[in-house]
């Protein structure tokens, strides 16, 4: 895991982009986070993203899931060798162990962290590592129990504001950088003074 760096006035503070890839990274982050490293991550949040894509679909009327299609995917993934889910940001990945290493699944095939890579870089532009890099201060400041209690409502308090239902549906929004960091500084700052005040009761 690469070491996170403070913004500074050469990075990039905000970023019109839309949800999918953020939610994309900031899944990648938590998971690498989590201790898978970066490759399975990556694939990881691609599943996550997706995952959320469909779910937010069925609100909108934009999927109907038939028992029959969920019945069917279920046999698929039985038969699947290794298969096994992993909980992540709500939901809940099914994954499989190649000779890589561990690898999402999508369409029952193990995903590509090359073209996750691809298709960030694409979306962030060279914005990318600067996303990553506060996104990677947020996700530190918490320890991997609580990231992995509170991943989501995270996401939701920094993701990019678009319009709801259908209309808001690929639209871009404004990612705040700044935003992120000082959510990773508030939990750092409440920490220390969590440690300070606990250091005093107990030197009592």
């Amino acid at each position: 895991m690469p070491p996170a760096k403070e913004m500074n006035d050469r990075m990039h503070h905000r970023i019109e982009i839309n949800r999918a890839p953020v939610l994309t990274l900031w899944a990648a982050v938590a998971a690498e986070r989590l201790g898978f490293d970066w490759e399975e991550a990556l694939t990881l949040g691609r599943a996550v993203a997706g995952l959320n894509a469909y779910s937010r679909g069925k609100a909108l009327g934009l999927f109907e899931p038939r028992p029959e299609a969920v019945r069917e995917k279920r046999e698929q993934l039985r038969r699947q060798k290794c298969a096994f889910s992993i909980d992540l940001l709500n939901r809940k990945v099914p994954a499989i162990h190649t000779e890589a290493g561990t690898r999402a699944l999508q369409k029952d095939q193990p995903t590509n962290p090359i073209s996750v890579t691809g298709y960030l870089e694409r979306a962030f532009g060279d914005a990318f590592e600067d996303a990553r890099n506060a996104m990677t201060l947020l996700a530190r400041s918490h320890d991997s129990h609580e990231l992995a209690a509170a991943g989501y409502r995270l996401y939701e308090e920094f993701c990019p504001a678009i319009p709801s239902g259908v209309r808001g549906w690929g639209a871009k929004g404004c990612l705040d950088l700044d935003q992120i960091q000082a959510m990773a500084d508030d939990v750092r700052h409440s920490n220390a003074r969590s440690h300070k005040r606990s250091h005093g009761q107990e030197e009592r």
